[in-house]
């Protein structure tokens, strides 16, 4: 029986670690979309952005290391990484790793078979919400007045004048033209 992953549409900043049964050729193969996507096949996505997933041989991170790809690249919290360092460092061949963005907020349940593993989950550090003054006295809501005043007239872009302009100098060729044929015949 595999095991079932939640999705839900509202899911941001979660970052999946697969481990990969299969051999640099294979897969290669097996992330390669060709009218079907093997990867996604075994993952049971419904849907699946391939910008957010990154499948790779652990020994083409040598010197680097799938931790420092993780906090680095991917932003996971170095402490997550200490508490999962054993699973993490012990991984070896193809791995595959998968954010959010993936699944387009879209609602779903992954149901990961062969030759996917699921190693660890993690969380993206994200800083948390300041909200700052606002930065001028311009920006702060003006005092309400007594008696309220009609609103004032938006100002027309020159955009939309240029389009008048340029719809009556069509209308006058228009006329002219008329004219032209009108009097030719």
């Amino acid at each position: 029986m595999s095991e079932r992953i939640e999705i839900r549409e509202t899911e941001s900043g979660v970052v999946r670690v697969f481990d990969v049964d299969l051999s640099r050729e294979q897969a290669e193969t097996f992330i390669r979309r060709n009218g079907s996507w093997p990867l996604q096949e075994a993952l049971g996505a419904e849907t699946l952005d391939p910008h957010y997933v990154d499948m790779m041989q652990i020994e083409d991170l040598e010197g680097y290391g799938l931790s420092q790809y993780l906090e680095q690249g991917m932003g996971v919290p170095a402490d997550d990484l200490e508490d999962a360092h054993v699973l993490i460092e012990g991984l070896k061949g193809s791995v595959l790793v998968i954010g959010s963005g993936a699944f387009g907020g879209q609602a779903q349940v992954l149901t990961p078979r062969a030759p996917l593993r699921l190693v660890a989950t993690f969380n993206e550090d994200k800083a948390p919400v300041q909200f700052d003054p606002l930065p001028s006295a311009g920006a702060q809501v003006a005092p309400a007045t007594e008696e309220p005043d009609a609103p004032e007239p938006k100002k027309k872009s020159d955009a939309a004048m240029s389009g008048r302009v340029a719809m009556i100098a069509l209308i006058v060729l228009f006329v002219l033209t008329a004219v032209v044929v009108w009097v030719a015949s």
